[in-house]
Protein backbone atom coordinates (compact mmCIF):
# COMPACT_ATOMS: atom_id res chain seq x y z
CA UNK A 1 0.00 0.00 0.00
CA UNK A 2 2.87 2.58 1.21
CA UNK A 3 4.33 1.82 -2.43
CA UNK A 4 1.09 3.15 -4.19
CA UNK A 5 1.42 6.49 -2.34
CA UNK A 6 5.19 6.82 -2.61
CA UNK A 7 8.48 5.73 -4.30
CA UNK A 8 11.24 3.63 -1.80
CA UNK A 9 14.36 4.96 -3.39
CA UNK A 10 17.19 2.07 -4.35
CA UNK A 11 19.12 3.70 -1.07
CA UNK A 12 17.33 3.44 1.71
CA UNK A 13 17.83 -0.11 2.62
CA UNK A 14 21.73 0.74 2.97
CA UNK A 15 20.88 3.96 4.75
CA UNK A 16 18.56 1.97 6.89
CA UNK A 17 21.42 -0.38 8.14
CA UNK A 18 24.05 2.86 8.60
CA UNK A 19 21.07 4.47 10.53
CA UNK A 20 20.89 1.51 12.53
CA UNK A 21 24.47 1.61 13.56
CA UNK A 22 24.49 5.43 14.46
CA UNK A 23 21.35 4.56 16.19
CA UNK A 24 23.27 2.00 17.92
CA UNK A 25 26.33 4.11 19.00
CA UNK A 26 23.80 6.95 20.51
CA UNK A 27 22.91 4.27 22.90
CA UNK A 28 19.73 2.76 21.23
CA UNK A 29 20.44 -0.87 21.10
CA UNK A 30 20.01 -4.47 23.02
CA UNK A 31 22.07 -3.37 25.79
CA UNK A 32 20.96 -0.13 26.85
CA UNK A 33 17.51 -1.24 26.16
CA UNK A 34 17.14 -4.06 28.74
CA UNK A 35 19.40 -2.26 31.09
CA UNK A 36 16.96 0.57 30.73
CA UNK A 37 14.28 -1.71 31.42
CA UNK A 38 16.08 -3.51 34.25
CA UNK A 39 16.81 0.01 35.96
CA UNK A 40 13.40 1.02 36.10
CA UNK A 41 11.85 -2.05 37.22
CA UNK A 42 14.12 -1.84 40.18
CA UNK A 43 12.89 1.72 40.84
CA UNK A 44 9.66 0.73 40.97
CA UNK A 45 10.53 -2.34 43.17
CA UNK A 46 12.47 0.01 45.48
CA UNK A 47 10.07 2.93 45.80
CA UNK A 48 6.96 0.91 46.35
CA UNK A 49 9.10 -1.13 49.01
CA UNK A 50 9.95 2.35 50.42
CA UNK A 51 6.43 3.47 50.27
CA UNK A 52 4.83 0.31 52.06
CA UNK A 53 7.59 0.21 54.50
CA UNK A 54 6.73 3.91 55.80
CA UNK A 55 2.91 2.87 55.86
CA UNK A 56 1.20 4.12 52.69
CA UNK A 57 -0.42 1.55 50.80
CA UNK A 58 0.89 2.32 47.27
CA UNK A 59 2.49 0.80 44.39
CA UNK A 60 4.64 2.56 41.95
CA UNK A 61 5.00 2.48 38.25
CA UNK A 62 6.94 4.00 35.59
CA UNK A 63 6.05 4.78 32.47
CA UNK A 64 7.10 6.84 29.53
CA UNK A 65 10.32 7.21 27.34
CA UNK A 66 13.22 5.87 30.18
CA UNK A 67 11.55 2.84 31.39
CA UNK A 68 10.47 1.86 27.56
CA UNK A 69 13.59 2.73 26.40
CA UNK A 70 12.48 4.66 23.47
CA UNK A 71 15.01 7.74 24.67
CA UNK A 72 18.68 8.65 24.13
CA UNK A 73 20.76 11.29 25.98
CA UNK A 74 19.83 13.99 23.47
CA UNK A 75 16.10 13.64 23.57
CA UNK A 76 16.62 14.44 27.57
CA UNK A 77 13.05 12.64 28.05
CA UNK A 78 11.72 12.87 31.42
CA UNK A 79 11.03 10.44 33.95
CA UNK A 80 7.04 9.55 34.36
CA UNK A 81 6.10 7.56 37.75
CA UNK A 82 2.05 6.73 38.56
CA UNK A 83 1.24 6.72 42.61
CA UNK A 84 -1.33 3.96 42.54
CA UNK A 85 -3.17 4.70 45.79
CA UNK A 86 -4.48 1.32 47.00
CA UNK A 87 -6.35 2.35 50.21
CA UNK A 88 -9.90 2.87 47.95
CA UNK A 89 -11.89 0.25 46.49
CA UNK A 90 -12.62 1.54 42.83
CA UNK A 91 -15.98 0.18 42.45
CA UNK A 92 -17.33 -0.66 38.17
CA UNK A 93 -20.34 -2.57 39.67
CA UNK A 94 -22.10 -2.29 43.23
CA UNK A 95 -21.42 -5.85 43.56
CA UNK A 96 -17.44 -4.85 43.86
CA UNK A 97 -18.46 -2.98 47.24
CA UNK A 98 -16.27 -4.15 50.55
CA UNK A 99 -17.17 -3.43 53.93
CA UNK A 100 -14.76 -1.18 55.87
CA UNK A 101 -13.34 -0.04 52.32
CA UNK A 102 -13.55 3.40 51.13
CA UNK A 103 -15.66 2.68 48.17
CA UNK A 104 -15.53 4.74 45.11
CA UNK A 105 -18.15 4.07 42.42
CA UNK A 106 -17.35 5.03 38.61
CA UNK A 107 -20.24 6.62 36.61
CA UNK A 108 -21.31 7.97 33.60
CA UNK A 109 -24.09 9.25 31.67
CA UNK A 110 -24.56 10.33 27.75
CA UNK A 111 -23.13 13.86 28.65
CA UNK A 112 -19.94 12.35 30.21
CA UNK A 113 -16.62 12.82 27.80
CA UNK A 114 -15.34 9.84 26.29
CA UNK A 115 -12.56 8.02 28.37
CA UNK A 116 -13.77 10.30 31.61
CA UNK A 117 -15.88 8.96 34.91
CA UNK A 118 -16.97 10.70 37.87
CA UNK A 119 -16.33 9.02 41.21
CA UNK A 120 -18.98 8.64 43.87
CA UNK A 121 -18.75 8.12 47.41
CA UNK A 122 -20.62 4.84 48.35
CA UNK A 123 -20.54 4.27 52.34
CA UNK A 124 -18.13 1.25 53.79
CA UNK A 125 -20.54 -0.23 56.08
CA UNK A 126 -23.26 -0.78 53.45
CA UNK A 127 -23.70 -0.58 50.26
CA UNK A 128 -25.75 2.83 49.61
CA UNK A 129 -24.69 5.87 48.08
CA UNK A 130 -23.10 8.37 50.53
CA UNK A 131 -24.89 11.56 51.50
CA UNK A 132 -22.59 13.78 53.24
CA UNK A 133 -19.04 15.57 52.65
CA UNK A 134 -16.15 13.36 53.26
CA UNK A 135 -13.17 15.94 52.14
CA UNK A 136 -13.74 19.69 52.02
CA UNK A 137 -13.54 19.33 47.98
CA UNK A 138 -16.20 16.92 47.64
CA UNK A 139 -19.28 17.82 45.21
CA UNK A 140 -22.92 17.11 46.15
CA UNK A 141 -25.28 16.94 43.23
CA UNK A 142 -29.13 18.12 43.24
CA UNK A 143 -29.75 14.32 43.50
CA UNK A 144 -27.88 14.49 47.22
CA UNK A 145 -25.18 12.24 45.41
CA UNK A 146 -21.18 12.67 46.73
CA UNK A 147 -18.85 12.80 44.49
CA UNK A 148 -14.75 13.40 44.73
CA UNK A 149 -13.38 16.48 43.31
CA UNK A 150 -9.96 15.93 41.23
CA UNK A 151 -8.72 19.28 43.05
CA UNK A 152 -8.06 16.81 46.26
CA UNK A 153 -5.72 14.60 44.67
CA UNK A 154 -4.06 17.47 42.90
CA UNK A 155 -4.36 19.49 46.39
CA UNK A 156 -2.46 16.43 47.94
CA UNK A 157 0.37 16.65 45.64
CA UNK A 158 1.31 20.03 45.63
CA UNK A 159 1.22 19.76 49.59
CA UNK A 160 4.03 17.47 49.03
CA UNK A 161 5.51 19.16 46.79
CA UNK A 162 5.67 22.48 48.68
CA UNK A 163 4.86 25.67 46.79
CA UNK A 164 7.35 25.79 43.81
CA UNK A 165 5.45 22.86 42.63
CA UNK A 166 5.02 22.27 38.79
CA UNK A 167 1.55 21.23 37.37
CA UNK A 168 1.02 19.55 33.76
CA UNK A 169 -2.15 17.78 33.17
CA UNK A 170 -2.15 15.36 36.11
CA UNK A 171 1.51 15.27 36.97
CA UNK A 172 2.80 17.18 39.62
CA UNK A 173 5.92 17.52 40.54
CA UNK A 174 9.21 19.70 41.72
CA UNK A 175 11.61 19.03 39.23
CA UNK A 176 11.04 20.07 35.30
CA UNK A 177 12.67 16.22 34.78
CA UNK A 178 9.76 13.79 36.50
CA UNK A 179 6.40 13.68 36.41
CA UNK A 180 4.59 11.98 39.28
CA UNK A 181 0.77 10.92 39.04
CA UNK A 182 -1.37 10.06 41.70
CA UNK A 183 -3.87 7.58 40.72
CA UNK A 184 -6.73 4.81 41.92
CA UNK A 185 -6.68 1.89 39.98
CA UNK A 186 -9.39 0.47 39.04
CA UNK A 187 -10.51 -2.97 40.05
CA UNK A 188 -11.69 -4.23 36.71
CA UNK A 189 -11.18 -3.13 33.01
CA UNK A 190 -13.90 -0.28 32.38
CA UNK A 191 -16.07 -1.17 29.32
CA UNK A 192 -13.82 1.38 26.31
CA UNK A 193 -10.81 -1.03 27.12
CA UNK A 194 -12.77 -4.44 27.15
CA UNK A 195 -13.96 -3.25 24.01
CA UNK A 196 -10.67 -3.03 22.14
CA UNK A 197 -9.95 -6.59 23.90
CA UNK A 198 -13.13 -7.62 22.44
CA UNK A 199 -12.94 -6.49 18.96
CA UNK A 200 -11.73 -8.29 16.10
CA UNK A 201 -8.13 -7.17 15.21
CA UNK A 202 -7.59 -8.21 11.12
CA UNK A 203 -3.89 -6.81 11.37
CA UNK A 204 -0.73 -8.23 11.66
CA UNK A 205 0.14 -6.98 15.64
CA UNK A 206 0.46 -7.05 18.07
CA UNK A 207 0.44 -10.83 18.24
CA UNK A 208 -2.13 -12.88 20.42
CA UNK A 209 0.40 -13.84 22.78
CA UNK A 210 1.56 -10.55 23.75
CA UNK A 211 -2.17 -9.63 23.34
CA UNK A 212 -3.72 -12.07 26.05
CA UNK A 213 -0.58 -11.10 28.44
CA UNK A 214 -1.60 -7.44 28.08
CA UNK A 215 -5.32 -8.25 29.01
CA UNK A 216 -4.36 -9.07 32.57
CA UNK A 217 -3.02 -5.16 33.33
CA UNK A 218 -5.08 -2.95 35.43
CA UNK A 219 -5.97 0.36 34.16
CA UNK A 220 -6.22 3.43 36.11
CA UNK A 221 -7.80 6.87 37.28
CA UNK A 222 -5.80 10.18 37.16
CA UNK A 223 -7.24 13.24 38.02
CA UNK A 224 -7.85 14.85 34.49
CA UNK A 225 -11.18 15.92 33.66
CA UNK A 226 -11.77 17.05 30.22
CA UNK A 227 -11.39 20.45 29.53
CA UNK A 228 -13.98 22.88 28.99
CA UNK A 229 -16.46 20.55 30.21
CA UNK A 230 -18.88 21.92 32.96
CA UNK A 231 -17.77 18.53 35.26
CA UNK A 232 -14.45 19.10 34.79
CA UNK A 233 -13.49 19.85 38.10
CA UNK A 234 -14.91 16.20 39.09
CA UNK A 235 -14.16 13.96 36.01
CA UNK A 236 -11.71 11.43 36.21
CA UNK A 237 -9.83 9.97 33.23
CA UNK A 238 -9.18 6.07 32.72
CA UNK A 239 -5.54 5.40 31.05
CA UNK A 240 -4.17 1.85 30.08
CA UNK A 241 -0.66 2.66 31.22
CA UNK A 242 0.26 -0.86 31.86
CA UNK A 243 -1.24 -2.00 28.57
CA UNK A 244 0.54 0.41 26.58
CA UNK A 245 4.09 -0.28 28.39
CA UNK A 246 3.31 -4.25 28.11
CA UNK A 247 2.92 -3.61 23.81
CA UNK A 248 6.12 -1.39 24.02
CA UNK A 249 7.72 -3.95 25.87
CA UNK A 250 7.30 -6.42 23.17
CA UNK A 251 8.63 -4.47 20.27
CA UNK A 252 11.65 -5.50 19.01
CA UNK A 253 15.01 -3.03 18.10
CA UNK A 254 13.67 -1.71 14.69
CA UNK A 255 10.66 -0.62 15.91
CA UNK A 256 11.96 1.13 19.04
CA UNK A 257 14.76 2.71 16.84
CA UNK A 258 11.91 4.14 14.47
CA UNK A 259 9.90 6.15 16.98
CA UNK A 260 13.24 7.39 18.76
CA UNK A 261 13.72 8.83 15.07
CA UNK A 262 9.90 9.95 15.00
CA UNK A 263 10.80 11.52 18.29
CA UNK A 264 14.07 13.46 16.93
CA UNK A 265 12.18 14.42 14.20
CA UNK A 266 9.13 15.85 16.07
CA UNK A 267 11.27 17.87 18.45
CA UNK A 268 13.47 19.75 15.78
CA UNK A 269 11.28 19.51 12.27
CA UNK A 270 7.71 19.72 13.84
CA UNK A 271 7.59 21.50 17.21
CA UNK A 272 9.12 24.48 16.40
CA UNK A 273 5.98 25.39 13.79
CA UNK A 274 3.65 25.47 16.68
CA UNK A 275 1.61 28.30 17.48
CA UNK A 276 2.01 28.77 21.60
CA UNK A 277 -0.51 26.93 23.50
CA UNK A 278 -0.66 23.74 21.33
CA UNK A 279 1.25 20.99 21.79
CA UNK A 280 2.31 17.84 19.30
CA UNK A 281 3.24 15.45 21.69
CA UNK A 282 5.46 12.15 21.99
CA UNK A 283 2.02 10.48 22.41
CA UNK A 284 1.18 11.07 18.84
CA UNK A 285 4.39 9.34 17.68
CA UNK A 286 3.85 6.74 19.81
CA UNK A 287 -0.26 5.76 19.11
CA UNK A 288 1.26 6.31 15.00
CA UNK A 289 3.53 3.51 15.75
CA UNK A 290 0.75 1.40 16.90
CA UNK A 291 -1.53 1.75 14.12
CA UNK A 292 1.27 1.42 11.59
CA UNK A 293 2.30 -1.76 13.57
CA UNK A 294 -0.94 -3.01 13.12
CA UNK A 295 -1.24 -2.53 9.28
CA UNK A 296 2.94 -3.35 8.27
CA UNK A 297 3.68 -7.03 7.50
CA UNK A 298 6.25 -8.36 10.20
CA UNK A 299 9.04 -8.51 7.60
CA UNK A 300 9.13 -5.15 7.08
CA UNK A 301 10.55 -4.25 10.80
CA UNK A 302 14.14 -5.36 9.92
CA UNK A 303 17.05 -3.31 9.75
CA UNK A 304 17.47 -2.43 6.00
CA UNK A 305 13.42 -1.62 6.15
CA UNK A 306 13.75 1.21 9.35
CA UNK A 307 13.48 4.28 6.78
CA UNK A 308 10.61 2.44 5.19
CA UNK A 309 9.16 1.93 8.67
CA UNK A 310 9.86 5.72 9.22
CA UNK A 311 8.26 6.51 6.57
CA UNK A 312 5.20 4.60 7.05
CA UNK A 313 4.81 6.28 10.36
CA UNK A 314 5.25 9.72 9.53
CA UNK A 315 2.29 8.63 6.40
CA UNK A 316 -0.08 7.04 9.43
CA UNK A 317 0.84 10.77 11.50
CA UNK A 318 -0.14 12.47 8.25
CA UNK A 319 -3.89 10.71 7.76
CA UNK A 320 -4.60 12.12 11.25
CA UNK A 321 -3.43 15.58 10.78
CA UNK A 322 -5.38 15.80 7.19
CA UNK A 323 -8.24 14.21 9.18
CA UNK A 324 -8.08 16.48 11.94
CA UNK A 325 -8.27 13.70 14.28
CA UNK A 326 -5.70 11.33 16.13
CA UNK A 327 -7.47 8.38 17.62
CA UNK A 328 -6.33 6.54 20.86
CA UNK A 329 -4.87 3.27 20.08
CA UNK A 330 -7.24 1.35 22.51
CA UNK A 331 -9.73 3.93 23.79
CA UNK A 332 -12.65 4.31 20.97
CA UNK A 333 -14.22 8.01 20.35
CA UNK A 334 -11.39 9.71 21.89
CA UNK A 335 -9.22 12.54 19.90
CA UNK A 336 -5.78 12.95 21.22
CA UNK A 337 -5.73 16.49 19.01
CA UNK A 338 -9.06 17.65 21.34
CA UNK A 339 -7.99 21.30 23.10
CA UNK A 340 -4.26 20.06 22.56
CA UNK A 341 -3.37 21.25 18.46
CA UNK A 342 -5.46 23.42 16.65
CA UNK A 343 -6.59 23.13 13.28
CA UNK A 344 -3.79 26.22 11.58
CA UNK A 345 -0.84 24.27 13.30
CA UNK A 346 -2.62 20.02 12.19
CA UNK A 347 -2.83 21.41 8.20
CA UNK A 348 1.00 23.11 8.90
CA UNK A 349 2.85 20.26 10.15
CA UNK A 350 1.20 17.85 7.46
CA UNK A 351 2.66 19.90 4.58
CA UNK A 352 6.01 19.83 6.68
CA UNK A 353 5.66 15.88 6.78
CA UNK A 354 4.83 15.46 3.44
CA UNK A 355 8.14 17.70 2.56
CA UNK A 356 10.03 15.57 4.42
CA UNK A 357 8.71 12.13 2.87
CA UNK A 358 8.98 13.84 -0.76
CA UNK A 359 12.89 15.03 -0.18
CA UNK A 360 13.68 11.04 0.31
CA UNK A 361 14.17 11.90 4.57
CA UNK A 362 17.39 14.16 3.58
CA UNK A 363 15.76 15.91 6.78
CA UNK A 364 17.54 13.06 8.54
CA UNK A 365 20.83 14.19 7.30
CA UNK A 366 20.11 17.72 9.15
CA UNK A 367 19.56 16.05 12.34
CA UNK A 368 21.17 17.93 15.36
CA UNK A 369 20.04 15.39 18.46
CA UNK A 370 22.79 13.00 19.55
CA UNK A 371 24.98 14.79 16.39
CA UNK A 372 22.61 12.11 14.22
CA UNK A 373 22.92 13.73 11.24
CA UNK A 374 27.15 14.21 10.99
CA UNK A 375 27.02 10.78 12.25
CA UNK A 376 25.10 9.36 9.66
CA UNK A 377 27.35 11.81 7.08
CA UNK A 378 30.19 9.80 8.46
CA UNK A 379 30.14 6.87 5.81
CA UNK A 380 33.72 5.84 6.74
CA UNK A 381 33.15 3.07 9.06
CA UNK A 382 36.96 2.77 9.56
CA UNK A 383 36.97 6.44 10.90
CA UNK A 384 35.43 6.97 14.08
CA UNK A 385 34.61 11.38 14.82
CA UNK A 386 32.10 10.25 17.58
CA UNK A 387 32.52 8.00 20.30
CA UNK A 388 30.05 5.40 20.91
CA UNK A 389 27.76 6.44 23.81
CA UNK A 390 26.47 2.98 25.43
CA UNK A 391 29.13 2.65 27.76
CA UNK A 392 28.34 5.77 29.40
CA UNK A 393 24.32 5.59 29.16
CA UNK A 394 24.91 2.58 30.76
CA UNK A 395 27.45 4.02 33.55
CA UNK A 396 24.86 6.77 33.97
CA UNK A 397 22.37 4.30 34.61
CA UNK A 398 23.93 1.89 37.31
CA UNK A 399 25.05 5.42 38.84
CA UNK A 400 21.27 6.60 38.77
CA UNK A 401 19.70 3.45 40.50
CA UNK A 402 22.62 2.90 43.40
CA UNK A 403 22.23 6.94 44.30
CA UNK A 404 18.80 6.07 44.15
CA UNK A 405 18.68 2.96 46.84
CA UNK A 406 20.97 5.33 49.17
CA UNK A 407 18.23 7.87 48.86
CA UNK A 408 15.75 5.38 49.25
CA UNK A 409 17.63 3.07 52.72
CA UNK A 410 18.01 7.28 54.11
CA UNK A 411 14.79 7.83 54.03
CA UNK A 412 14.01 4.74 55.62
CA UNK A 413 16.92 5.28 58.13
CA UNK A 414 15.46 8.59 59.29
CA UNK A 415 11.74 7.24 59.41
CA UNK A 416 12.94 4.00 61.13
CA UNK A 417 15.04 6.64 63.93
CA UNK A 418 11.38 8.80 64.18
CA UNK A 419 9.26 5.79 64.81
CA UNK A 420 8.08 4.74 67.59
CA UNK A 421 6.45 1.55 66.88
CA UNK A 422 8.67 -1.69 67.81
CA UNK A 423 7.72 -3.83 65.12
CA UNK A 424 9.50 -1.34 62.39
CA UNK A 425 12.79 -2.76 63.47
CA UNK A 426 11.96 -6.09 62.14
CA UNK A 427 9.90 -4.66 59.22
CA UNK A 428 13.05 -2.82 58.40
CA UNK A 429 14.99 -6.27 58.41
CA UNK A 430 12.54 -7.34 56.35
CA UNK A 431 12.65 -4.72 53.88
CA UNK A 432 16.37 -5.25 53.58
CA UNK A 433 16.37 -8.82 52.72
CA UNK A 434 13.78 -8.43 49.74
CA UNK A 435 15.68 -5.53 48.28
CA UNK A 436 18.85 -7.56 48.39
CA UNK A 437 16.94 -9.90 46.90
CA UNK A 438 15.54 -7.15 43.64
CA UNK A 439 19.17 -6.42 43.79
CA UNK A 440 20.31 -9.66 43.29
Amino acid sequence: MLQAMYRIPPFFPSLSVLLCRRLDAVGANTLVFDRRRDAFIHREAMSTITCQAQGHNAVVFHFGSQSEGTTTPGLRSDTDMLISMNDFNIMLHWSDWKRGMMNLLMVKDESTPAQHYLLQRVRSDEPLPETRVVEPRDVIDSRGLVFVSNLSVIDTGAEAFGANHLRRGPSISDDEDFDYVLAFPCTSLPAEILAWFDAMRPGYWPPPEVFEIARQCPCFLVADGYRGSPTEHIEWRVTPNLIERHLMFSLNNVQKKCLIVLKMLKKQELTPHLHEGCKFTTFYCKTALFFTLERTPSDVWRERGLLECIVRCLHTIGEFLIQGKCPHYIVENVDLFDKKLCRECQVKLEKQIRAMIQDDMHVLFNLQIDDLGVRLMQLNPHVERFPDQSASVCGKLTFDIWTFYVKCFTCLCKHMCDSRDTGFYQGAIDLINRTTNIMG
